[in-house]
């Protein structure tokens, strides 16, 4: 070993995930250790925990040094402590996490209105 001072951050990978897309992995840091996936970024696609840079150890091939690019912001209160409700914590940019995006295109919008438009009322001819 050329140093002798350990990591802090160590992942070692142990499998791939079961839609193979990912590699499950053990990650070893301030004295815990936490199981976890690991997947690459993909543009367009919404992040899911934080953005890890994975530095290969030539002792091991299985085995890496790990620096965190982006870790998310931590919501308020997420362990819900001093709250009065049963309600779990909420994300502040979305008042609720249920259901799909809400996204009215043009086209639904379109649609929409061949559907539930009410007809125009016709006016009466002059004689």
């Amino acid at each position: 070993m050329a140093s002798s001072q350990k990591p802090k951050d160590l992942v070692l990978v142990h499998g791939r995930t079961a839609d193979g897309n990912g590699l499950n992995v053990l990650r070893a840091r301030d004295q815990q250790v936490e199981v976890g996936t690991v997947r690459p970024l993909e543009e367009g696609r919404p992040l899911q925990g934080e953005v890890v840079k994975l530095t290969p150890r030539p002792e091991m091939p299985n085995l890496y040094d790990a620096e965190t690019q982006y870790q998310p912001p931590k919501a308020a209160n997420a362990a819900g402590v001093g709250k009065a409700s049963d309600e779990p914590p909420q994300s502040e940019g979305r008042p609720t996490n249920n259901g799909p995006a809400q996204v009215a295109s043009d086209a639904y919008r379109k649609n929409w209105d061949a559907i539930w438009k009410r007809p125009a009322k016709r006016r009466a001819l002059p004689n």
